[in-house]
Formats: structure tokens, C-alpha cells, sequence
């Protein structure tokens, strides 16, 4: 199932809090450069706003939501990790890329949201909404499973290895 849209599509992973925890740091970094192997990969971690403790969880994402969406490039196709999103396996991935790469998408962006979630305004702009799991894990290993299951997708499409099924 090999497709030739390895360098045209562009993928960004971003993400709202911290940097890389400490403990995760080199185990994400070691699945960014896997998949750098198949495609552009860039991360971008957005800080969070000043005083957010002193807002409310609906304007502390709206806040979050407005500079998302003055960030995000008109054309990106935005895939937002969303609870209530379709779940996907790891070849239903791996499809879901074939897919927009075939149909000329230019970049992809996962977007990994704050401590409280999405913004009802990045949920309506997002082009799909994907749940990695029913279970709920901390953003930062959200990043990890990301990076890992993109990583796989891109093994799936090219024949290789790492995927047992």
C-alpha cells in the first residue's frame, strides 16, 4: 500500500501546556525522528496563557481556542484529539493518511488540547475530530501515543515491520 505522498504532506503536532516532561522527553523525541524518516514533522508547544489560574475553565479555552485559530494556516487540515471524536485503530490511521495525502493535502496538524479540552470554536474549525481512546490520559503522554501511533501508521504504509496484526 506504498503512496508517494511521503514529502509533499507536512505534519505538525501541537500541543497547549508544558514542555516535553522529563521522563517522556527522550521516548517522544525517538518517535519524532521515526516518522522525520517518512515526512516533515514539526512540534509546536503552546504555552499556557498568563494568569490561567485565575480564569474560568470556558475562558481559559476560549482564550487557548482564539490563538489556535490565529495560528492555524487556512488550508491545514486540522485533526483535533477530541474525547468525543471517531476512534480509529492503528490501519484505520494509516488509511485516514493515505487518504489525505492522496487527495493533495498539503499539512496536517494534531492539535492536543489544554487541561480542560477544546474550544467549541477549534471543535467546529477542525476537519476531524479523533479520539485516541475511551480511557482519559495526562496531555503529556497523550503527545507520546501521538507520536508512536503516527509512527506506526507510516510502518503500516509502507510494509514494514513494526506493526504486528
Amino acid at each position: 500500500m506504498f503512496v508517494f505522498f511521503v514529502d509533499i504532506m507536512k505534519i505538525e503536532f501541537w500541543s497547549i501546556g508544558k514542555q516535553h516532561d522529563a521522563a517522556l522527553k527522550a521516548a517522544i523525541e525517538e518517535y519524532t525522528k521515526r516518522i522525520i524518516k517518512y515526512t516533515s514533522l514539526k512540534w509546536h508547544i503552546i504555552p499556557v496563557p498568563k494568569n490561567a489560574g485565575m480564569m474560568s475553565e470556558n475562558d481559559l479555552k476560549k482564550l487557548e481556542g482564539k490563538m489556535i485559530l490565529e495560528w492555524l494556516e487556512k488550508d491545514a487540515l486540522l485533526v483535533a484529539l477530541d474525547e468525543y471524536g471517531k476512534e480509529l485503530d492503528s490501519v484505520g490511521l494509516s488509511n485516514f493518511l493515505v487518504q489525505k495525502g492522496n487527495m493533495g493535502t498539503k499539512k496536517i496538524v494534531f492539535l492536543i488540547g489544554g487541561a480542560f479540552g477544546l474550544d467549541e470554536a477549534v471543535l467546529k474549525r477542525a476537519n476531524f475530530k479523533w479520539s485516541l481512546s475511551p480511557l482519559t490520559f495526562p496531555h503529556q503522554m497523550v503527545r507520546l501515543i501521538l507520536a508512536e501511533q503516527v509512527y506506526r501508521a507510516y510502518t503500516i504504509i509502507n510494509n514494514e515491520k513494526y506493526h504486528h496484526k
